[in-house]
């Protein structure tokens, strides 16, 4: 017991240091505990050795995060998701799958009798970190753009994915259709337990303790290892449990407050898997080396072609094709937890699980450093794949190019790049002046608002506006006056600055009306040419005064009854 603890404390304190390196060096975290495991275990110093510690420490770390990745599925979001997230998931995950069967059996994997290195490293490889994209994407604010969109709905069924395949997982070695129906009964009776316990017993239980934050604490911890432990009864592994009670409290009132009492409990354990996980990773041979190298290599190379390919060939444009791609081009954190519950069970060889490992640490660098770059990369992709012959969202039917979507000549009012503003903007014009629409001209390379604005009959240019070529074919050259309604925070490739000089190049006469995310920025915009600037904050600032004063008078009630009355019956691009 006491090497235990004295084995914690060399992990958490390794974690710790390495940790500010990777945060100083802008690297992911999880390889920081990768590095701090090797350091302090077995094939390195050998400060920690004992194998016990080492499982006790990565199966308390595993069941916690399996836990948090459960709560963190939104099962109606995955319903609510649509056809184009649902089928480029689907493709991704299945195309991944047979993909590298075919790939790893060629190069001589095993498949079968006792072995089956092949079918864990293709499930491994058609998994993405939902960790490293995450958190990149939120510090670019592109989560909630469409490719950051389509990109969380691939990762919460790849996750559902993982849920089947550990159902299944333990009887690997007695595999056959009746084993399968079995393991997904086994499974679907796991889940109908959690559910109907969450639902019926779990809101009372809650609702008496919600004041109490110790109690919310540990009735989540006691509802994971309870789920856990009901799901080894059944046969499965306490692993999957915790997953199955993370995503039975994913939909719960309480679910949100649960997060975040476990949050700080599961960075804890998070950091000491990944820490037992770098431990047994043996300094690499030759071959365990290259072999890293060759699943990294398929890794990226399968991705490109499972997500680009659905995603194009339901038209969405190069660039929310591309996106997407690079953002999921490397392994995720689960594909370690698949892999380690393979060798546990000895259906791996330990090479094998050493070169799964190397390729996650090799691939999470690689695709922090992408996905951060990944506008410049996709603009310079998008010239070489159209010269390879594929199509983008601005070429008609004819093969000509398409700018206007084919609504006619250049308008006078010509909206730059569009998002909320733009929609909430449109939406106005269309309730109040209707006549005014057929003025207006929009250019975006979003292919939802290109869609949906065509088939309104509204003018749509599909480019990039910080393209000055796409500006003149857009017809700015002729407009009266252009609007930037986007600020420089969610721009890609520009700033609101260098728009209002592109534009006045071309446009000496247009009046200009742009957006500041700062007050700093409001004398550069009118230097570089704006006739007006807009700073968002000061309009909701005054909206907010507005409600307060409303409030003193009691007038709120009526002022929530006209803007739920305006909200009714209005027709958004982007709701």
């Amino acid at each position: 017991m006491h090497e235990l603890i004295g084995d914690i404390t060399l992990c958490i304190l390794f974690a710790w240091v390495l940790g500010l390196a990777a945060h100083r060096w802008r690297q992911p975290s999880i390889l920081a505990y990768l590095v701090a495991g090797f350091a302090i275990g077995p094939f390195g110093t050998g400060w920690v050795k004992s194998q016990e510690s080492i499982s006790v420490i990565s199966e308390l770390g595993l069941i916690f995060m399996l836990f948090m990745i459960g709560l963190e599925i939104d099962l109606k979001k995955i319903i609510r998701a649509g056809p184009v997230i649902l089928i480029a998931g689907g493709v991704q995950l299945l195309g991944g799958a047979a993909l590298g069967i075919l790939f790893f059996v060629a190069i001589g994997m095993r498949m079968g009798a006792e072995s089956y290195d092949a079918l864990y490293l293709c499930v491994a490889c058609a998994l993405s970190s939902t960790v490293i994209i995450v958190k990149v994407l939120y510090e670019k604010r592109e989560l909630d753009t469409l490719p950051g969109r389509i990109t969380l709905g691939v990762l919460v069924l790849q996750d559902v994915f993982a849920i089947l395949f550990l159902a299944v997982q333990p009887s690997l070695d007695d595999l056959h259709v009746g084993v399968i129906l079995l393991s997904f009964a086994r499974a679907g009776a796991l889940v109908a337990i959690a559910l109907l316990l969450s639902r019926y017993v779990l809101p009372t239980l809650f609702h008496r303790i919600a004041r109490t934050p110790e109690l919310i604490l540990l009735g989540a911890l006691a509802w994971c290892f309870l789920i856990g432990e009901i799901a080894e009864r059944l046969h499965l592994s306490r692993e999957m449990g915790s997953l199955i009670a993370g995503v039975s409290l994913s939909t719960f009132p309480y679910a949100l407050d649960v997060t975040a009492k476990v949050t700080t409990l599961r960075d804890f354990f998070i950091t000491l898997f990944f820490v037992a996980l770098g431990m047994t990773i043996p300094i690499p041979t030759l071959s365990v080396v290259g072999l890293a190298l060759v699943i990294a290599l398929f890794t990226v190379a399968s991705r490109l072609v499972t997500t680009f390919t659905p995603l194009y060939m339901m038209r969405q444009g190069l660039r929310a094709s591309l996106l997407p791609a690079l953002n999921l081009a490397q392994i995720s954190e689960f594909s370690l937890v698949v892999i380690q519950t393979g060798a546990a069970a000895g259906h791996l060889k330990a090479g094998t699980s050493s070169a799964a490992s190397f390729a996650f640490v090799l691939l999470a660098v690689l695709s922090t450093f992408v996905i951060v770059r990944s506008d410049p990369i996709v603009r310079r992709s998008i010239p070489l794949l159209k010269r390879a012959g594929l199509r983008d969202l601005d070429a008609s039917k004819d093969g000509e190019a398409g700018h206007d979507g084919g609504h006619g000549a250049a308008r006078p009012i010509v909206l730059l790049g569009f998002f909320r503003t733009a929609s909430a903007l449109l939406s106005e014009i269309e309730r109040n002046q209707p006549a005014l629409l057929e003025q207006i001209g929009v250019v975006d390379f979003n292919p939802v608002v290109f869609r949906t604005l065509s088939d309104r009959g509204i003018q749509v240019t599909y480019g990039d506006i910080s393209n000055v070529d796409t500006l003149v074919h857009a017809g700015v050259g002729q407009a009266e006056l252009i609007i930037l309604s986007i600020p420089d925070s969610l721009l890609k490739g520009a700033n609101n600055e260098k728009l209002v000089r592109h534009v006045r190049s071309i446009n000496a006469t247009a009046k200009i009306v742009a957006t500041a995310d700062l007050l700093a920025d409001v004398n550069d915009l009118y230097d570089a040419g704006a006739d007006y600037v807009t700073v968002p904050r000061l309009s909701d600032a005054q909206v907010l005064l507005n409600l307060i004063q409303d409030a003193s008078a009691g007038l709120l009630t009526a002022r929530r009854s006209e803007a739920e009355a305006m909200l009714a019956d209005r027709r958004e691009v982007l709701p």
